[in-house]
């Protein structure tokens, strides 16, 4: 244990990051199973091979956070009947953390509601990574391609045990629904695909959330950075809304009736008075289909401004090897991890 996490250690702080290995041929023939070849429905709602593609981005957001946070208690790694490997990495360069790392099993967060797996869908896990075991009061959620690039302190994450949400208040989305209401509709009734159904959509699932949470005339919408959570308010919101749970776990794909936890998480603060609002602080890459110097001023944009602590990569995996060498390459110089054999 480092002393900064002792230091914290009697409102301790863990971190869930969610993760799946889609190179898996075990697991890419369990989802095939559950595809509807038919309609193609499945891949309209989150199926693609895209959503579960992985090239280890886990091992710099594991080393980010052990580099960067080092008061997180410990790191719940939640996957299906995976292990990403990172034993020999942290025993390297952080041989003091080697205990504080536990995969968690999809049957473990889904125990009493078990005929809801297999699931591929990120929607559903995501509402229940509260149910850790032993995971901590107030904890923070990443997805595995998001990355500390500074140091951070609790109190960027938790202050007075409460959250700090990273967002900003936008309106209502009546377009955004009534443009998906008229889709379904012509696709349904005029062409005759009756089982067709639009995207998940990232911001309609935070204006479920919202809606849940009685807004109405307006929703808070987060960034793709780590997202704080305390425990006991979901918790105790779900304790009395079992069927609800259950419906939105449901789907083994997304799908663009879900509502999503971090949303129903952050409207919930806020309904409960929390006001401790900041901006995302936030670097968003995506380098697939990208002009050549697109990347190097991302990275240049990072390291000019001190304010970023996150970045967010998404579909490194469609990307070229050497600009996937590029970002991952910068993520470790950012790290200043030496060379193994330089390691004693």
């Amino acid at each position: 244990m480092t002393g900064e996490y002792e230091q914290h250690s009697h409102h301790p702080v863990d971190v869930v990051i969610a993760w799946v290995d889609g190179n898996d041929p075990v697991l890419a023939h369990k989802r095939e199973r559950y595809l509807d070849k038919k309609d193609n429905t499945s891949l309209s709602s989150g199926a693609h091979a895209t959503r579960f593609a992985s090239i280890n981005e886990i091992r710099y957001c594991v080393l980010s956070i052990m580099k960067f946070a080092p008061f997180v208690r410990n790191i719940f790694i939640v996957t299906d009947g995976q292990d990403p490997g990172l034993e020999e990495d942290i025993l390297t360069y952080f041989p003091g953390r080697a205990g504080s790392v536990r995969i968690v099993d999809h049957k473990e967060i889904f125990r009493d509601f078990e005929e809801y797996l297999p699931t591929f869908n990120s929607i559903s896990i995501g509402n229940m990574i509260w149910r850790i075991k032993g995971l901590s009061e107030n904890f923070v959620y990443f997805n595995d391609d998001t990355f500390l690039i500074r140091p951070v302190k609790k109190e960027d994450w938790f202050i007075n045990n409460k959250p700090v949400l990273r967002g900003k208040w936008v309106p209502f989305p009546l377009p955004r629904i009534l443009w998906t209401r008229l889709r379904i509709a012509f696709k349904r009734h005029v062409q005759g695909k009756n089982g067709w159904q639009p995207r998940a959509s990232f911001h309609m699932g935070q204006w479920n959330s919202a809606y849940l949470a009685a807004y109405r005339l307006r929703y808070f919408t987060n960034s793709h950075t780590p997202h704080t959570v305390e425990k006991q308010t979901v918790a105790g919101f779900f304790s009395t809304r079992q069927e609800l749970l259950r419906k939105n776990i449901s789907y083994r794909f997304r799908n663009y009736k879900q509502f999503t936890f971090i949303a129903l998480s952050n409207h919930l603060q806020l309904r409960a008075g929390n006001r401790q609002l900041a901006p995302p602080s936030l670097a968003y890459l995506q380098p697939f289909r990208r002009a050549h110097d697109y990347t190097e001023k991302k990275i240049r944009y990072c390291e000019k401004n001190t304010g970023i602590k996150y970045l967010c990569v998404q579909s490194l995996d469609l990307c070229e090897k050497e600009k996937q060498d590029q970002v991952l390459n910068w993520l470790k110089k950012n790290l200043e991890l030496p060379d193994k054999h330089d390691v004693t």
